[in-house]
């Protein structure tokens, strides 16, 4: 049933255009494919100091994305990053892609994806270009919590070395 909905709402419904008069608005085939067969989809636990966590939303649309970002603490690269979008076709292709983008990328170099980068990727209409830019702003998100947790980190371990040394 689900997925019966959701290709209606791609424009993969059964019933032929011509019938109904109106010609449907079809995604691109890469959001298609993200869409029925998402990467990385799940999450990661956010209380771990080498994962970083990304929720941004668009009060618009009513879509909402969380993105983590899983890092090697040694060299600073992006091992591993999952999602979970409660949104659109398109809000759900842009956070697949940006898993796939940021795995195995250094934290720097992630933060240079732009939306734009994204939204012609999977050809998106201007319509649809919030989605692209929920995806950069989670990824920002993400390394933004990360670089927190680690300062954090790193600030209590900094006084509990000077506690025991007084």
């Amino acid at each position: 049933m689900l997925k019966h909905v959701g290709n209606r709402i791609l424009g993969l419904g059964l019933r032929s255009p011509v019938t109904r008069g109106v010609l449907p608005r079809l995604y691109h085939e890469r959001v298609v494919d993200h869409y029925n067969n998402p990467r990385n989809v799940g999450s990661f636990d956010k209380n771990d100091p080498t994962v970083g966590t990304g929720l941004v939303g668009a009060p618009a649309c009513g879509d909402v994305m969380k993105l983590q970002i899983k890092v090697d603490e040694q060299t600073g690269k992006i091992t591993d990053a999952c999602f979970k979008t409660f949104g659109c076709g398109s809000a759900i292709a842009s956070s697949s892609v940006a898993t796939e983008w940021v795995k195995g990328r250094q934290m720097e170099e992630v933060l240079s994806i732009k939306n734009t980068e994204i939204a012609k990727h999977l050809s998106l209409p201007p319509v649809k270009l919030h989605c692209s830019m929920l995806a950069e702003d989670a990824i920002k998100a993400a390394v933004k919590d990360y670089e927190a947790k680690k300062a954090k980190f790193n600030g209590n371990a900094e006084n509990a070395s000077s506690e025991k040394a007084a």
